[in-house]
């Protein structure tokens, strides 16, 4: 197999040959078909989060055909086309896996973090987290559905039913998530970076009301905002933007210092609440609403050897919408 690997934090990927891989027992082999491209892949190149491993195979935003699995699965076979997120093994035994809250699981294995990952021509995945995803859809509009879309169904969940939802960072799970927001009845307000007017009005293409720099104050108060930029300055904007008694949710796994500010911000019950991670719950949940909501994914593709290309392009937010690796 061919692989793009990070040796050491803060290097280049690089294109490298390894010896086929092989399932072991409740394990799965696919063969890769798409791996969305992630900020949170970036945090892994930056260093930014701790105890990776070294050297590590990044992507978590996988769909990929088996072409072997290990013994005792039983659940898939060989030929279907599957899902691999972020979450990629918990130990069932820890009280959080007992409380069915896997999604904090003591001793967790993440898929391009903890284990290798998608930016390859194969991968292997606990069978327990591989989504079977039909032949509906293309490979690459699925892929970012595997984080982007899992993260933003769960930070949706977790925002509460209010009907005016705040956007802060229009990228990839802001994208999707407007959609799924529209598609239940609520009005969008997207937040980009400031000056960013091609990202507003993508945002105003996909159905939001309002669009307007992190910087800005809406025109109305909020009922919930989401935040998915991994800017801390943006949590006490966004508990200014949401009305008394309303909650402001953090949804990446990593955000620069979050400033002090004064208790007046977060006063008269207003919440200031993080999303970790995902349940397989929420992927089976997610991914069976989808096709009803006819999620239109926007999505720039490369080749896998460009994966630094795609990285960098994230970083400086060359892109609306996806960046999808096409092995």
């Amino acid at each position: 197999m061919k692989a793009m690997v990070l040796k050491k934090p803060h290097t280049p990927l690089e294109w490298t040959e390894l010896a086929d891989p092989h399932p072991g027992p409740g394990e799965i082999r696919v063969h890769v078909l798409a791996c969305g491209v992630c900020r949170t892949d970036l945090h892994v190149v930056d260093g930014e989060l701790p105890n990776a491993k070294s050297p590590i195979i990044p992507g978590h935003e996988i769909v990929g055909r088996i072409d072997e699995i290990g013994k005792g699965v039983t659940s898939l076979r060989v030929g279907e086309r599957v899902g691999i997120p972020w979450l990629g093994h918990v130990d069932g035994a820890c009280p959080y896996c007992l409380e069915h809250q896997e999604n904090l699981c003591d001793h967790p294995l993440f898929t391009g973090y903890t284990r290798d990952g998608g930016y390859a021509t194969a991968a292997i995945a606990d069978a327990r987290f591989a989504f079977p995803l039909g032949e509906t859809g293309s490979d690459v509009e699925l892929a970012p559905l595997l984080c982007a879309g899992l993260i933003g169904w769960r930070s949706l969940r977790i925002a509460g039913k209010g009907r005016k939802l705040g956007i802060y960072g229009f990228g990839a799970a802001g994208h999707i998530v407007a959609q799924v927001a529209r598609w239940q009845g609520r009005e969008v307000f997207a937040f980009t970076r400031p000056g960013d007017v091609g990202t507003q009005e993508f945002a105003k293409s996909l159905g939001a009301v309002w669009a307007g720099g992190s910087d800005e104050t809406p025109p109305e108060k909020l009922d919930a905002a989401i935040i998915y930029a991994t800017v801390g300055a943006l949590a006490p904007l966004a508990l200014k933007a949401v009305r008394k008694g309303s909650r402001a949710v953090c949804a990446g796994i990593h955000m620069s210092d979050i400033p002090s500010f004064p208790y007046e911000v977060l006063w008269e019950e207003r919440q200031l609440v993080s999303v970790a991670n995902l349940t397989r719950q929420d992927g089976i949940d997610f991914l069976a609403q989808a096709p009803q909501i006819g999620i239109a994914v926007k999505t720039t593709t490369y080749p896998l050897q460009e994966a630094n290309q795609a990285l960098a392009d994230l970083r400086a937010g060359k892109f609306d919408g996806a960046a999808v690796l096409i092995p």
